[in-house]
């Protein structure tokens, strides 16, 4: 499954399963999920896809950005058709621990967000989520941008050795990109309409932000590898990045050693903020809340669920405009942006309620509900029905390339994306060269 993922984010629920899924946001994992611990069914619980039918629905939402939309719609869902849909808003940190509680005491919701496919497999695994490939052959599948179902898609040989199908749907596209404060811009004469040329450029309007006093550039630990991945397809295609990922080809190549250049060369201009990357569980929120909420630094590289988070935390601050990250000044490959399926969910086949939960689960990826939340999040919807026309301002400059995303075949694997992780910052850090880095690398793609 091509799977793009935006790890970390404080709504980081950009999915994306193994092997053909390239992960969005690729976040560490770490949950220590034994698949055996998840699988066994607890009492009342069917194991019929189609389940008993009930007048209630149970949905653990991670997302916090998302939140009041999937109120609205829930309650306009209820009005429609009577069954009562109950969300359980754990939000982004305490996500994944409430849904690993929940499977080992056998008591997981009808419906639940999905993130990342390194923390998502063990549960579908485990059989906790209904594989949906058969119902997508039809209308519902059609509905649905290609690059969504590609993106949510295992494939034969995934690494996570999960059954090769489809364990969920969604109701965005989401993309990495760079947010940018279009005041600060205006304040030392740039346009913030005006996407730079090329990294060389986007360091120079760095060096003139720091210069006026403001942070410039930022980014979460959790999200170095959609950096470093985003940047890498200017070197290499789609296939030779999966060749990587897959150990056919060395960490140590030629085109590796460019791209990680882009860390070294971001230290040395000085232009990270405060002159390290934020780390630890709230790493992604931290840097969100750095740029929407106390303003402090002039540009972060995130995901577009990231402007859901600020009109929910930051509904004052809409001055701000979005681009991919720029491109390589030396180049050989046309960028492509990480990204595929953010938002969504997954249903649990186990549960009484299942058949209601997959009637929910189309209702709400349908183009009539996707309008609702393009408009309330806002978001870039996953429905080909729904028009570009309504994408805001914002998020303009990221979904003018939204076509152009990365298929890679497979994910990094969850040691190598850790190793990528830590090695981001200890080159940020001057602890590690380029090239101990990249050792590092071939060494964790090698233990796997």
């Amino acid at each position: 499954m091509t799977r793009f993922h935006m790890a970390g984010s404080t709504d980081s629920s950009v999915t994306g399963p193994g092997s053909s899924r390239r992960g969005f946001l690729l976040g560490a994992v770490g949950v220590g999920l034994a698949t055996t611990s998840l699988a066994a069914c607890g009492s009342g619980e069917s194991d019929s896809s189609g389940g008993s039918g009930g007048s209630e629905v149970s949905f653990m939402n991670q997302s916090r950005g998302q939140a009041a939309t999937l109120k609205k719609l829930a309650k306009q869902y209820t009005k429609q058709t009577g069954v009562k849909i109950r969300i359980d808003d754990v939000g982004p940190t305490d996500f994944v621990t409430k849904l690993q509680s929940s499977s080992q005491a056998r008591n997981m919701p009808d419906m639940y967000s999905v993130v990342d496919g390194h923390t998502m497999a063990p549960y579908y695994k485990a059989g906790w989520a209904m594989e949906l490939s058969g119902r997508m052959k039809g209308s519902w599948g059609d509905s649905f941008r290609p690059a969504t179902l590609k993106t949510t898609t295992f494939g034969a040989d995934n690494p996570q050795h999960v059954k090769p199908g489809v364990y969920s749907a969604h109701w965005e596209t989401p993309a990495l990109g760079v947010f940018v404060n279009a005041a600060m811009y205006k304040a030392v004469d740039l346009d913030p309409d005006k996407a730079p040329a090329s990294m060389g450029e986007f360091i120079d309007q760095m060096r003139k932000i720091k210069k006026s006093g403001k942070g410039p550039f930022w980014f979460a630990t959790s999200l170095s590898n959609q950096v470093i991945q985003s940047y890498a397809s200017n070197y290499m295609s789609d296939e030779e990045l999966n060749a990587t990922f897959v150990g056919k080809q060395s960490w140590r190549s030629a085109s590796w050693r460019k791209t990680l250049q882009l860390v070294v060369d971001l230290r040395d201009a000085g232009v990270i903020a405060t002159g390290s990357l934020p780390s630890g569980a709230t790493d992604n929120p931290n840097v969100e809340k750095a740029f929407f909420n106390t303003q402090g630094v002039a540009a972060i590289f995130d995901g577009t669920s990231a402007v859901g988070v600020a009109r929910a935390t930051a509904p004052d601050f809409t001055d701000f405009r979005s681009f991919p990250l720029p491109k390589a000044d030396d180049g050989t490959q046309t960028p492509r942006l990480v990204g595929g399926a953010a938002k969504g969910a997954a249903v649990n086949p186990r549960g009484k309620n299942a058949a209601e939960a997959l009637k929910f689960l189309k209702w709400l990826t349908a183009a009539k509900q996707q309008q609702v939340w393009a408009e309330g999040v806002p978001l870039i919807p996953s429905a080909r029905a729904v028009s570009d026309k309504n994408i805001p301002e914002q998020l303009a400059g990221i979904a003018a390339k939204i076509s152009d995303f990365q298929l890679v075949e497979n994910q990094i694997l969850e040691q190598v994306n850790t190793a990528l992780q830590k090695g981001t910052q200890a080159l940020v850090l001057k602890e590690r060269s380029v090239d101990q880095v990249l050792g590092d690398l071939d060494a964790a793609q090698k233990s796997a």
